[in-house]
This record gives C-alpha cells, structure tokens and sequence, in this order.
C-alpha cells in the first residue's frame, strides 16, 4: 500500500485505512482542486453506491437488527445460497475476510507444514500469507505480460514433490487461464484454489469464476465489485466434503454448541454484513456492465496516448474491479494526475518476493522479471460504477496532458 505523505490537512484528516487496495494519492493536487471548486475524480466512490441503494440495504440491515440474528443465522444462510447460486457452485461459505477464504480453504484441502503452495508474484500481500498462515511454503511464478495473471508457461517448472496446491490469481477482474492450470493439477494431483477476490461475475470461457477449480475464495471488502460494509469473504466449492469442513474451521470448530471437533478459528461471517452483501447481490451484474461500458470509454479516449492499456484475453469476461494502465515514467505522471484533481492507485507497487517480511523465502530482484516492471509501469485509474463519461474524459484529458 502506498500512502502520501501528505500536508497539515492530511494529517488533521487521515484517509481511512484500506489494507487491501492502494491509497488513491490525494494531496497535495486534489486538495488544490476542490479549493477551486472543481470536485475531484474519486478513484472509489462507496457514498454514492450506498445512496444509490439506501432503500434496499437499510431495510436489510433493519430487518437483521429486529430478528438479532447477528452471528450466522438465517441472513447468512440466505446469502450463501444466494451466491452459491450466482458463482454456479453447490456451496458457499461465509467468512469475516477475503484473507481467511484464502487461509480455510487451503487448510480444508489438508495443506500445512512442509506442503508447497504455487501462485503469482504479482498479487495482494493475503494470498500469499494465507499460505504462510497454514503452515505451508509458497512458491512464485512470474505473471503473463499480455494479462498480468499467472503465467501458465512457467507453471510447471514450479512443481515439485512438495507441492500440494496451486493458488492463480484473477487480477484486476480478469480470469487466470484457469484450463491449462486445472489440467497441470489434475496431472500431478494437486488442489486449484481461485483467489478470485477481485473478480465478482467475471467469466472464463463462459463459466463464472468461482466454480474453475477445487474451490474459490472471495473478498467483500467495501471497494469490491460487490462490497460489505467492512470486511467479510466467502469460499464457494461443488466438494461437499470440502464444505464440511469449511463449516466448521470457521465455527471454532463445532457444528452445534459446546460440540467441538476439530480445532477450529472464530472466522465467522456476520449477520449485518450478510444483509448488505444480499441488498447488493441482484445489481452486481448490472454495475459490472456498467463497469465495461466505462473500460470502453476509457480505451476510445486514451487510443493513441502512451500507455498500454488492459488487455483482455479472448477466453475472459473482464469485470474491470480495477482499470489499470501502464505507463513510463509512472510516479511523475500520477503526480500530475493528482494536481489535476485525478485521484488513483498502485496494485501492486513492491511484487511478493521483494517485500522484506518474505525475505526468508529467499528471492532475489530480477527472479520475476514480468512482475517487477509491472510494479513500475502499473497506474490504477478512478473505476466505479458512479464515474460518468465526463469523468472519464476528464482523466483521459489529464493523462494527455501529463505527456
């Protein structure tokens, strides 16, 4: 995550703290450009979603509140069912992150100590502390430079005896190539685990993410494609046993109370934040199409500028979670983009084998090329389902400017 220093301002006013996105970069332009009266463009804009959908979402959580069913209960149920339903998978499992889907997954398939987890160099910090988390080693593979997902040449190289599970990851709303990684696994009796924390109703090949391997990990958090009102995740799965299991890692363990069978982790997915996330449910494909349209905008008016834009490969329905571009000289044109009022982000700006707290993993700068220029280039333009066509050229404006 990367946080401007700031001014006086800043400080008297801290943004909040998002551990799973980059900060956009607010001061010290966009505070210069709200003083001339010119709003800046948000890179997440979560008021104007909820006043979108106030209506909806307060009688949801009223209804949770007069019922006090706040720990599981029936509106986690209903929301289990109801994503089950949408991602096309038997099951689903509500958790309190996208980081403890991550985590209870690998640990239903039985990883842990002395078992190796693949997955990309170029991902948020959680999936791969998630593998930490269980005991087990991960280890890296570079990322294709076309999509900025896993590279599936250099998979196999990666797979040892040791190795227990593979974990790709759908970037930036667009799908790993899930089919030649599904058949790598079969081959060499591994467990897939999507983290699709960041691709909510994207498609690979047709079928949603979520249902492409073993089972799929999703985050809610608030800035997601669909969001809670804090954290909250969930695994969805067609193993039942899997499931089970699941159940009861989440549930310290017990399936009823005081019955404890297994060493479990208080993971629970909360009733308040289950109404919200069902509030939201039934708009997520229509504001991911809004998302698209937006993308489209985008790449009309940045076509010609330099800057690579996001590619989509043709076996994936990119759900744009975020849009992001790359370009030379990246910190110096997101300064200016600031001082005209653009607010934007870095996912990710240190790759995984670089950040010190995986120093004992013993890699080394220049192991994953594809990853590290990418940390260099990638600029994560405003993206959300209130940003207008005025919004988008304003940006596209200000990034011709900037060259």
């Amino acid at each position: 995550m990367t946080m401007s220093s700031g001014s006086a301002e800043s400080v008297a006013t801290p943004a909040p703290f998002r551990p799973d996105e980059a900060m956009p970069l607010r001061q010290p332009g966009v505070g210069r450009a709200a003083a001339t009266g010119v709003p800046p463009v948000r890179f997440v804009d979560l008021q104007a979603e909820y006043r979108e959908l106030q209506g909806e979402i307060d009688a949801a959580l009223a209804q949770v509140i007069q019922c006090a069913e706040f720990v599981l209960g029936r509106p986690v149920a209903e929301f289990e069912n109801a994503f089950a339903r949408y991602c096309e998978t038997a099951h689903a499992v509500g958790v309190d992150s996208g980081f403890s889907a991550l985590e209870l997954a690998l640990r239903a398939f039985g990883v842990g100590p002395g078992d190796e987890v693949i997955t990309a160099a170029n991902t948020f910090y959680a999936t791969v502390a998630a593998i930490i988390s269980c005991g087990a080693t991960p280890v890296l593979v570079d990322a294709d430079p076309e999509t900025a997902t896993l590279d599936v040449h250099a998979l196999e190289r990666a797979i040892t005896p040791a190795t227990r599970a593979i974990v790709p990851v759908h970037l930036y709303g667009h799908a790993a190539d899930m089919a030649p990684i599904v058949e790598l696994a079969h081959v060499h009796g591994l467990r897939v685990l999507e983290d699709a924390c960041q691709a909510h109703g994207g498609r690979y090949r047709g079928r949603r993410t979520g249902g492409l391997g073993d089972a799929a990990a999703f985050s809610f958090y608030p800035s997601k494609n669909l969001g809670a009102f804090g954290d909250g995740g969930m695994v969805v799965t067609d193993d039942e046993e899997v499931a089970d299991r699941l159940r009861l890692l989440r549930n310290l363990g017990a399936p009823e109370p005081n019955q404890h069978q297994i060493r479990g982790y208080n993971r629970r997915l909360d009733g308040l934040q289950a109404a919200v996330l069902m509030a939201k449910l039934p708009w997520l494909d229509h504001r991911n199409v809004q998302r698209q349209r937006l993308a489209a905008r985008y790449a009309q008016q940045l076509a010609g500028l330099p800057v690579v834009l996001p590619n989509t490969a043709p076996w994936a329905e990119h759900v744009f979670h975020l849009y992001v571009v790359r370009a030379p000289d990246r910190d110096r044109v997101r300064a200016l983009l600031t001082g005209a009022g653009v607010e934007t982000g870095i996912h990710y700006p240190v790759p995984i084998h670089l950040q010190r707290a995986h120093a004992d993993l013993g890699y080394l700068p220049g192991d994953f090329p594809v990853a590290e220029t990418l940390s260099r280039e990638i600029l994560s333009l405003p993206m959300h389902p209130a940003l207008t066509d005025g919004d988008v050229d304003r940006v596209a404006d200000a990034l011709a400017a900037a060259f």
